[in-house]
């Protein structure tokens, strides 16, 4: 994957035809350097939503092909769906994933959008961060009138658009192109057919809320500023627009929401919000459905609230906690929620080779012991301070969960989440430790009998060498810090776990002194003598604080276990 990362996400208004959606997919990936992520195609809306990421320039050209294609294939003179939209590609934001500002963005945002204007002759207009004129931010209001009152609008100068010509384009309509943060469509499924009811609901919540009126708010007199403009009541959620349809492919009606700003209003949030309207209307929510992709953070947040509600320890495996947030939100209830496929960070991550930490338990100790020297005891340490942690963590959610302790179930949740930060590092050093290895290796083998390219070759071995003993430092300052869980679970934990806690408190040591010994090996060619200098010191401090915590956490479970 680049280094920049983009992500662009373009809806197209056609659901219903697989194939022409397939061959709009087909130029996307045409591409080099860009992985589609997801295709969401909905009968009802007649919309397809498609998500892929790559670096800047392969994710401008792979759209504006998109954009070529959905003109030739879908007439907007036939279209007709639930979703708002005005155009064959009615709206196509780009999304900073990694390595890339907004400002960055929304330039090429503004490239994506002139190309568009020029070569394919559709009406432009640009929204959110994007915008050229602020009236014009909000997508509902560039998008107003849909595609039926498109043409009339081109006619008024104040509308005309950001590129391309101002004339209507019958066919293909007009696009709208943005630059905004990660926003997640959602929609919140209802046990009612009314589209009135799940608008109700949508005003209800939503940040524009709905418009003020006297006495009866269906029928009443509109009420106004005192500039003569409605007046507006505000839903109660902040960062989400909504509106409410029926579905006729699942025969229910949905709130469907755009959440704009996730750490302002994140999904559990808008769930619960909408679940306590809905009961106060007399209806009932029955689960809850993601369009596109969501971030890992939104569904690991949304797993430990839930938990929290429950009294539950948080410090259990991201994919418990997904489950926990799948179950909780209902995402399964039209269709199997996949977090391979939904998850963005998965999605990515999906074609990726996988490393050591991914391998079967037996397997990791087959490559270990093969001829290749690595893995080796820098890895090894990692796995075993890992292991250690992990068992802090165990002790944490068991004394979590013993009847009669439910009053500390706050206290041993948060030990056990500080355990899963350290096994989570651990596990993550056991790669990259082999990785540094293997860059000391590539450096040796750099060739080359010029003067300049015997100083590049000792460069690249300096600077790859310190990196080898800078892994196995992070590793022994982690497996140190994860004494402080162990300590304490051997101290307040359950008292039949006791000797897990002791044994986690071994692991964490040599952890430590394993990683020692290979910054010492590591270090001893190295010529740098000031910083293997304090290096070394700095290691030796380490592993005297890990040996003497290792020998206070088994004096402890001593005392306990004897006290049994």
């Amino acid at each position: 994957m680049p280094r920049q990362l983009i992500e662009s996400v373009p809806n197209f208004s056609e659901g219903r035809d697989l194939a022409l959606i397939r061959q709009i997919t087909d130029r996307i990936e045409s591409v080099d350097g860009i992985k589609l992520l997801d295709v969401d195609p909905g009968r009802g809306t007649n919309r397809t939503v498609v998500t892929f990421v790559g670096g800047p320039e392969a994710v401008l050209e792979a759209t504006f092909r998109a954009v070529e294609k959905a003109a030739e294939l879908i007439d907007m003179r036939t279209h007709h769906g639930e979703h708002p939209r005005f155009g064959a590609t009615d709206v196509c934001p780009l999304v900073p994933v990694a390595g890339i500002t907004m400002e960055a963005v929304v330039a090429l945002a503004h490239r994506l959008a002139e190309r568009i204007g020029d070569e394919l002759s559709i009406p432009v207009y640009c929204y959110e961060n994007a915008a050229i004129s602020v009236r014009r931010r909000n997508l509902a209001v560039v998008r107003e009138g849909e595609y039926e009152g498109l043409k009339e609008r081109l006619r008024r100068p104040e509308w005309k658009p950001d590129f391309g010509p101002a004339q209507f384009n019958a066919r293909s309509g007009a696009t709208a192109v943005g630059a905004r943060d990660f926003l997640v469509a959602y929609n919140v499924n209802l046990n009612t057919t009314s589209t009135r009811r799940a608008n109700a609901i949508a005003f209800d919540v939503r940040e524009r809320g709905r418009i003020a009126r006297e006495g009866n708010a269906l029928t009443g007199e509109i009420m106004r500023d005192e500039r003569g403009e409605p007046a507006w009541i505000p839903g109660s959620l902040k960062s989400v627009k909504g509106i409410g349809w029926f579905i006729d492919e699942y025969g229910i009606a949905q709130v469907s929401l755009n959440l704009t700003n996730l750490g302002v209003t994140p999904i559990h949030v808008a769930f619960d919000e909408v679940c306590r309207r809905a009961e106060a209307r007399g209806v009932r929510v029955t689960g809850s459905q993601l369009v596109g992709l969501v971030p890992l953070r939104a569904m690991l947040d949304a797993g430990r609230y839930f938990l929290e509600k429950q009294q539950r320890s948080a410090g259990i495996a991201d994919s418990e906690i997904i489950k926990i947030a799948v179950r909780s939100l209902g995402l399964d209830d039209l269709y199997a929620f996949k977090p391979e496929e939904k998850i963005i960070e998965y999605a990515i991550a999906g074609g990726d080779e996988r490393g050591l930490i991914d391998l079967p338990f037996g397997a990791f100790v087959e490559e270990t012991a093969s001829e290749s020297p690595a893995p080796g005891g820098g890895s090894v340490a990692a796995a075993v301070g890992a292991l250690g942690a992990a068992l802090g963590t165990m002790v944490a959610n068991l004394s979590a969960h013993k009847r009669g302790w439910d009053e500390r179930w706050a206290e041993f949740s948060g030990w056990a989440e500080q355990g899963k930060r350290f096994h989570n590092e651990l596990q993550r050093l056991v790669d990259e430790d082999t990785a540094a290895f293997n860059r000391v290796l590539e450096a040796f083998r750099l060739s080359g009998g010029t003067e300049a390219e015997k100083t590049k070759r000792a460069a690249a071995i300096l600077e790859a060498t310190k990196t080898a003993i800078e892994v196995p430092c992070r590793i022994m300052e982690t497996a140190l810090a994860s004494l402080a869980v162990l300590r304490q679970m051997a101290e307040t934990g359950l008292p039949s776990a006791v000797s897990d806690a002791g044994v986690g408190a071994l692991c964490a040591c040599v952890a430590v002194r394993g990683a020692y010994l290979n910054v010492k090996i590591n270090a001893a060619d190295l010529d740098d003598a000031a910083y293997v200098d304090e290096k070394l010191a700095w290691g030796r401090k380490i592993e005297e604080q890990a040996i003497a915590g290792e020998r206070e956490i088994l004096a402890i479970v001593d005392q306990r276990t004897r006290n049994r």
